[in-house]
């Protein structure tokens, strides 16, 4: 039995008194008399430090189980009692007046009167203390006794409710390994049906994945003979540099090869994609098929185990569910889960496969059809470049002609305004000589009006036919750009013709046929 709690008394600062009393040649302290009790504290010099002062006074010793220096033995060296030291020497009243310090003290039945007997009485238990203890010895010693008998009463029971426990877990557990490997059956023939399926299935998609690369190559050459007929068709030279019906027709051309070319490269990523796809699910289901086969020959060896196995041995590291395990309905899921995606794929596979069947039908019949509309075009524009040439030459002879009258009139023009010269020098000559009639003769007679009115008139006759000649001869610089323009003009159609039908037409000879933009060549 433990000893009671030893409680800390309220310690009390004291001060700094004088030391004084007889010193204990034991402990090498002195004694103080403080309040009316005897306390021990180091002393040197007449002086105390004020931490020394904290005197607490115990209710029993922590030490209590070490004897005293009276009951140790023989061997424990002896120490002089308290109550045997020498009084302290009278201090005078004059040199230190009397001061009263409060201490904690500690009262009760098991307290001490003073400090000199603390030493004998706190280390020490008291009978009752005693008593209590034994009684507590007997009363486990019962409880152990009667906790034995009912333990073995308890474990006999257990031991047969454990056997029998024991092999009825067994059998559930053989019985429910053989259900696993049903299962797990079934989920790998369905596993093994999907792979080989989605093996044929990426077989037949490889093949329409060569005829896309086929088609796609065999529009190189229908693009280039388009690109080539515009490069050609920039030669010409204006006024025939239009953006007529065959430029029209053959920017189509051009942009339906660019869009057919990029429809045949989206489907071949789709393709290539779609391929990768069914690998992917393939693999997929290869694992899941391969995990089968593992688990399928470890719980068919877990079902052949008995308790007469000799390949049994303990596993307790094995006794615990992993965090990454999966439940039944989660394992099934997983499985189902390959399955459908797998057959998904398949499913998208198939339909891809007819779409680009259907692909490459429409994109041949469209380039054929739109081959057809170029030519159709080209032919067209020649026979009115040919009609307009011959227009064109005719309306030269015309204009060959014109020329020659109206060179001719500017000649009779020239010399009608030559004529007039003598006249008008007639005229002025008149009136420059009757300026100098002299004094009142200077007369603005009808002769005079007459001589002016008849320079007027001949000025304005020469004016007109001036004017007359300007407008002849602006008439036959403009029938020599006339003749001019149309000389040129006939060499543009010339070389327009010969552009179309020498250059393109014969290059569009090339154009393949529609087995081979099918992807089948």
């Amino acid at each position: 039995m433990t000893p009671p709690t030893r409680h800390s008394p309220r310690s009390l600062p004291i001060g700094s008194p004088r030391c004084h009393g007889n010193s204990d040649p034991t402990s090498g302290r002195s004694g103080a008399l403080i309040g009316g009790c005897r306390c021990r504290f180091p002393c040197s010099s007449g002086k105390v430090a004020a931490a020394d002062w904290l005197l607490p006074l115990p209710r029993r010793r922590q030490d209590a189980a070490r004897p005293s220096a009276a009951m140790a033995g023989p061997e424990a060296p002896a120490r002089p009692l308290l109550t045997a030291e020498p009084p302290p020497p009278p201090v005078p009243i004059s040199a230190l007046p009397p001061k009263v310090y409060e201490a904690a003290l500690k009262t009760g039945p098991d307290s001490s009167s003073g400090l000199a007997t603390a030493g004998f009485r706190s280390a020490k238990y008291l009978p009752p203390e005693w008593h209590q203890s034994n009684y507590c010895q007997y009363h486990r010693a019962f409880a152990s006794c009667q906790e034995a008998e009912r333990n073995r009463d308890e474990a006999k029971e257990l031991c047969e409710r454990t056997a029998a426990a024991a092999q009825r877990a067994q059998q559930d557990s053989t019985a429910a390994l053989g259900q696993r490997l049903q299962d797990i059956h079934f989920w790998k023939s369905e596993l093994q049906k999907e792979i080989e399926d989605l093996d044929a299935e990426t077989g037949l998609l490889a093949a329409q994945k060569l005829r896309l690369e086929r088609a796609l190559d065999a529009t190189e050459v229908p693009y280039s003979i388009a690109t080539d007929n515009l490069q050609c068709r920039e030669r010409r030279q204006p006024p025939d540099l239009v953006c007529d019906e065959v430029e029209r027709e053959l920017l189509k051309e051009a942009e339906l090869i660019r869009n057919i070319q990029e429809l045949l490269k989206r489907t071949l990523m789709q393709a290539s994609n779609q391929m990768r796809l069914n690998r992917d699910h393939k693999e997929i289901c290869e694992m899941d098929w391969s995990d089968k086969v593992e688990t399928y020959n470890i719980d068919d060896k877990c079902g052949r185990y008995n308790n007469q196995s000799t390949n049994i041995q303990f596993h307790p590291s094995s006794v615990k569910f992993e965090e990454s395990a999966s439940t039944p309905e989660t394992w099934a899921k997983f499985s189902h889960d390959n399955i459908y995606k797998a057959e998904r794929e398949k499913q998208a596979s198939i339909n891809l496969r007819a779409l680009i069947d259907n692909i490459l039908h429409d994109v041949s019949e469209d380039l054929r059809m739109q081959c057809a509309a170029v030519n159709e075009a080209f032919a067209k524009h020649l026979e009115e470049l040919d009609d307009t040439k011959h227009k064109l030459e005719h309306h030269l002879k015309k204009t060959l002609k014109e020329i020659g009258d109206q060179e001719a009139n500017i000649a009779a023009l020239k010399q009608a305004i030559k004529d007039k010269e003598a006249p008008m020098k007639v005229a002025q000559t008149r009136l420059y000589d009757r300026s100098f009639r002299p004094n009142v003769e200077l007369c603005r007679d009808a002769a005079q009006f007459r001589l002016i009115n008849e320079v007027e008139e001949l000025t304005e006759s020469i004016e007109s036919l001036k004017k007359k000649l300007l407008e002849a001869e602006q008439s036959l610089r403009n029938l020599e750009d006339t003749r001019m323009n149309l000389e040129k003009e006939i060499a543009v159609k010339t070389n327009s013709i010969f552009i179309d039908r020498q250059k393109c037409l014969a290059h569009r000879t090339r154009y393949p046929s529609t087995l081979k933009l099918a992807g089948y060549q």
